[in-house]
């Protein structure tokens, strides 16, 4: 891996688990593997990781079944906008830098 593969990026991951009777916790605690992780919205975390996109998704994929989808998008736009409580701004602004101007 290069160096330039080896920085942190945010991920922002948002999935629709459709499968009844499937238990997601090993899905869940990969999520929580990463170092930091922000999780406001029930189907959407942003993750604080060295992993890519494609790395991201070969370890959370393992724990989705066919009936599931999943979007593990890099986000390098440090501007975004939307209706948050304050902790969840807080956290996005001091581990991404991101800035809501």
């Amino acid at each position: 891996m290069s160096a330039a593969n080896q920085m942190a990026r945010a991920l922002l991951i948002t999935y629709d688990l459709k499968t009844p009777g499937r238990i997601y916790k090993p899905f869940y605690d990969a999520l929580k593997d990463e170092a930091n992780w922000w999780h406001y919205l029930s189907s959407t975390w942003i993750v604080i990781t060295e992993k890519d996109p494609q790395e991201m998704h070969t370890i959370l994929g393992q724990h989705l079944s066919i009936n599931d989808s999943i979007l593990i998008v890099e986000v390098t736009v440090g501007t975004y906008w939307g209706f948050l409580a304050k902790d969840a701004w807080d956290w996005i602004e001091e581990h991404t830098g991101w800035s809501r101007s």
